[in-house]
């Protein structure tokens, strides 16, 4: 069955609040699988939110000082992956479809696909690393990717660095990764890329590919 795919802009949202709407939407196409597909951006509040990946809490660097000074929270999730970090100025992008192969791996690689498509469009040469998540440009991570499936329908999704406060990330090992560091799309285009121009993108490439 193909669904069509609805396109929305929650803008800047707590990250919990975003979390409660993506399970209410999955679990009303449980209920109706005639529903449209979703492709849904966000924004959050500087926040740390560790996966479900075993030993993930770990790789918290920060005190709880450390954190408050940063006015920062920590929140368990149920995506899958180990710890990472959102905040202003950098794009999330939560995908709620079904996945009409049932093929979670070919789910991910389709995702990385679009961001180092839309990364080209931009003049940025990216790619995976072998055995790690996310999207790269050498050794700097870009792009966060984690989800989680019910009944075969996507939630959770991928965080984009556009020009997030990378001081941010200190407080964390991302993703676990000790052989490797983050970046943005400012940093490495040295300039702020508008966000709707990114959107639209995002939209073309994965439109393309799903």
């Amino acid at each position: 069955m193909e669904h069509s795919l609805e396109i929305i802009d929650w803008g800047f949202i707590c990250y919990k609040d975003a979390l409660a709407k993506q399970i209410a939407l999955v679990e009303k196409k449980i209920q109706n699988p005639d529903l449209s597909d979703y492709l849904i951006f966000a924004e959050h509040e500087p926040v740390y939110t560790i996966g479900s990946r075993a030993g993930a809490n770990k790789n918290l660097i920060w005190d709880e000082a450390m954190i408050k000074k940063n006015k920062l929270s920590v929140i368990k999730t149920n995506r899958g992956g180990d710890i990472t970090y959102h905040g202003p100025g950098q794009l999330v992008i939560y995908p709620i479809i079904h996945l009409k192969y049932r093929d979670l791996h070919a789910y991910l690689r389709n995702l990385e696909t679009v961001i180092i498509q839309l990364l080209k469009s931009l003049g940025i040469e990216s790619s995976i690393r072998q055995g790690k998540t996310g999207i790269w440009i050498e050794n700097k991570k870009i792009c966060a990717l984690g989800v989680a499936v019910r009944s075969w329908i996507t939630y959770h999704g991928l965080a984009l660095n556009v020009n997030p406060n990378l001081s941010h990330f200190d407080g964390i090992i991302p993703c676990g990764i000790t052989d490797g560091t983050v970046t943005s799309l400012e940093q490495e285009l040295h300039r702020v890329t508008e966000k709707k121009l990114i959107k639209d993108r995002f939209i073309v490439e994965f439109k393309s590919i799903f």
